[in-house]
């Protein structure tokens, strides 16, 4: 499933350019404000945003550059009636991959939305595993949480490769004891097994207290919940 999020403080043209972009494979999520945006940009992970820049409390290039701040390459597009060459110039010097000026026809947003969909796709990595909010590459050792980078040292990084691994299966705390703690050491203390989990949950879960993902199986070990 494609997922668009659509930043327009027009709620007819909002209504009208999800229509016109929605198909049964993409979603478009709306929002109306800056503040909305930043709420639902936390929630999920988007293929695409699209946003305006003229907005009630505040401007998208505001959005636009936090985004990038923290190495987010989410490809965006900017849609705005501010259609002098300086303001475009701005845009694409934050960080937009295209600019779309108002008024605008519908079939040229289509195809410069398909076009970004595609080089978005070829610059995934095939390693890259999308699971949720959660965008996971190993080979690169570039960990993501609805776009914003998660640090992870080794071990952590040893023990969630075996969970997704192994996604919707629980993994024995024996057999996770082996698989990350493998640089030779006679013994590992269980208890080292218990901290990594503890602060794996710290850097990737909402409430670490509630588990959503990385989940434990009293008596066996831990699953990570989300299959795909």
């Amino acid at each position: 499933m494609e997922r668009i999020f659509l930043l327009e403080d027009d709620a007819a043209l909002g209504r009208g350019v999800a229509m016109a972009l929605e198909r049964p494979e993409r979603k478009v999520t709306r929002a109306e404000t800056l503040a909305q945006a930043q709420e639902c940009l936390v929630q999920t992970q988007f293929d695409l945003l699209i946003l305006d820049l003229n907005l009630p409390d505040g401007s998208g290039l505001t959005l636009l550059r936090a985004l990038r701040d923290r190495a987010d390459t989410t490809p965006v597009i900017l849609l705005t009636a501010n259609d002098l060459e300086i303001d475009e110039v701005t845009g694409l010097e934050a960080g937009a991959d295209d600019y779309i000026t108002k008024p605008f026809s519908l079939a040229i947003l289509r195809a410069r939305v398909d076009a970004q969909l595609r080089r978005g796709a070829s610059r995934a990595t095939e390693t890259a595993l999308l699971l949720g909010p959660f965008r996971f590459d190993f080979e690169h050792m570039d960990f993501r949480r609805a776009g914003v980078t998660v640090e992870l040292s080794k071990a952590e990084q040893k023990l969630l490769r075996v969970l997704v691994d192994n996604r919707g299966h629980a993994v024995s705390r024996a057999m996770l004891l082996d698989r990350v703690w493998t640089d030779g050491a006679a013994f590992v203390e269980e208890n080292a097994l218990s901290v990594t989990v503890k602060r794996l949950r710290s850097k990737l879960e909402a409430d670490p207290a509630k588990p959503e993902y990385l989940k434990t199986v009293y008596g066996i070990g831990y699953l990570w919940a989300v299959e795909s």
